[in-house]
């Protein structure tokens, strides 16, 4: 059974600790069974690649690897800083998140 995280594609994230803290980026995918997630502009890391189509002269490229989710915090969409993430029943029975800070939902 996998895990469920505070954290879903597309959401806007601040890294919390690390190399990498006080960057914001948006969720590009997320890996529950490693618990990770993959953040746009965030933990860039060098590879080194050899020619092929997307690269033909081959070289050192920089992508971003995985984070784990335990140290990044979703930015609350009205204020913009980082919050807490709850989850609780809405007036149409269903299960949404929510923000702690400012008690907004998330969608």
């Amino acid at each position: 059974m996998q895990k469920k995280l505070h954290i879903k594609k597309g959401d806007t994230v601040m890294v919390i600790t690390g190399e990498s803290k006080g960057q914001k980026g948006r969720v590009l995918e997320v890996d529950r069974d490693k618990n990770r997630a993959l953040v746009e502009g965030v933990n860039m890391v060098s590879k080194h690649t050899k020619p092929n189509t997307k690269a033909p002269q081959g070289g050192i490229i920089k992508k971003e690897a995985p984070i784990n989710v335990t140290n990044m915090m979703l930015i609350d969409p009205t204020s913009g800083k980082p919050t807490r993430v709850g989850k609780r029943l809405n007036e149409k029975n269903k299960l949404v998140r929510y923000s702690k800070k400012s008690g907004e939902e998330i969608k």
